[in-house]
């Protein structure tokens, strides 16, 4: 086998993994998946499972950073849509993306493998690295292009992200964790919405 065909083989063996542990993690939950089941599902052997990552609670973590960066990438691409229509209205945008990301919320891998598995398996510090990492950013520019509309009040833009993005990060746990998440999903929109209401220039709204 060259060396191309080897290290290709590698990856698909490795992609193989990750595919059939997204697949039981979503469906059963990471205290409920076996890695022989996984192993059997990828159609790779233990030994295999092993050379890529340490244990299963590694392979769960590839898992949840390719669901989150996969929900990250369509959530910009779906707001790029939502702001090419109203390009004059970043603060209309940015609230606009606070509610899509709350209807991310209530989907099933992303529920459940990022939301409530993810913190609870390896520690509330991932999901705020996932929240600095994917939020922090795009936040700071969307209140910046709202400042320079006017539509919002001039303020620090640096803690003003991070205290949005607890907000959201608090919404987005409340939601998935809840009894009925639809129902969550409505109350915890309907409070956030308010409350980025009242950062609007003149008046709330």
């Amino acid at each position: 086998m060259s060396v191309t065909r080897r290290a290709q083989h590698v990856a698909d063996t490795r992609d193989a993994l990750v595919t059939a542990a997204r697949e039981l993690f979503a469906e059963r939950g990471y205290t409920g998946t076996g890695t022989e089941e996984i192993v059997a599902r990828a159609r790779v052997t233990r030994g295999a499972l092993y050379h890529h990552f340490r244990d299963k609670k590694a392979l769960f973590r590839a898992v949840m950073d390719s669901v989150a960066a996969e929900a990250a990438e369509a959530l910009v691409s779906h707001e790029l849509r939502h702001a090419q229509e109203r390009p004059d209205e970043p603060w209309d945008q940015l609230r606009h993306g606070f509610q899509s990301f709350l209807d991310v919320c209530t989907t099933g891998d992303f529920q459940r493998i990022v939301l409530i598995d993810g913190p609870a398996v390896l520690g509330q510090d991932v999901w705020d690295t996932l929240v600095a990492e994917h939020g922090h950013g795009l936040l700071a520019e969307w209140l910046r292009k709202a400042m320079a509309n006017g539509e919002i009040d001039e303020l620090p833009v640096a803690p003003l992200a991070r205290l949005l993005a607890a907000l959201i990060s608090e919404a987005s746990l409340y939601t998935a964790r809840a009894d009925d998440p639809d129902i969550a999903r409505r109350e915890a929109g309907a409070v956030v919405d308010r409350v980025l209401a009242g950062l609007r220039s003149g008046a709330g709204g």
